[in-house]
């Protein structure tokens, strides 16, 4: 048998996928339409036709090189496939598999670390991004259901009211006053606005 190739091929394959993953993540991240991230500039390429284009050039590497390590799996799963229990010189093509298989992977994760180690996370864009998303509505359903022994169906309701309002005042949930939130729930103090803290709970649950 080759289970021993095979398993080294999936293990290659799994690992390409989290790393094709990975990059696909920093690809959007670092675009237009976010720009949470930067690379350096040895991680980017150039456009043939305009200049002002920069292209995360080694990030797409790596999210289509998992083709590569998907069809050395697939190859030896299919000439596995037709042979009966014995040996026969069709098992001569493992080697090649395996080989190609390895380099391929060692490559990718070699891009994947310098990839890593030139990118800048934009904190401050982030921490924008994660106050417009009403995200602490949950955190504060948790805390009328913890806190003030409310159920949760309650509590969520609650919340979800104080979201639409948030929407329709055009303000984010930390921008909310203490008199504005005791519309909603009349039994609530100063220490409540800690909640709609994006670090605070962020912090909580870790």
């Amino acid at each position: 048998d080759r289970d021993f190739a095979i398993d080294f091929l999936y293990a290659s394959a799994v690992c390409a996928m989290h790393l094709s993953r990975l990059a696909e993540d920093f690809i959007i991240l670092n675009s237009e339409a976010y720009k949470l991230i930067v690379f350096n500039d040895s991680m980017l390429t150039g456009s043939s036709i305009m200049p002002q284009k920069k292209n995360p050039d080694v990030a797409e590497l790596i999210r289509g090189r998992v083709g590569i390590n998907y069809g050395k799996l697939n190859s030896i799963l299919t000439i596995m496939k037709g042979l009966p229990m014995s040996y026969f010189k069709d098992l001569q093509e493992d080697k090649a598999l395996v080989f190609d298989g390895f380099d391929t992977l060692k490559d990718t994760l070699t891009m994947s670390c310098e990839l890593i180690n030139n990118l800048k996370a934009s904190k401050e864009k982030m921490l924008l991004m994660a106050n417009e998303g009403y995200t602490t509505a949950t955190d504060f359903a948790d805390y009328l259901a913890k806190e003030k022994k409310l159920t949760f169906r309650e509590s969520y309701g609650i919340s979800s009211k104080l979201v639409n309002y948030a929407e329709k005042q055009n303000k984010t949930l930390d921008q909310i006053k203490l008199v504005e939130l005791k519309r909603f729930y009349d039994d609530l103090d100063k220490k409540v606005l800690s909640i709609f803290n994006v670090k605070n709970s962020m912090n909580s649950k870790c």
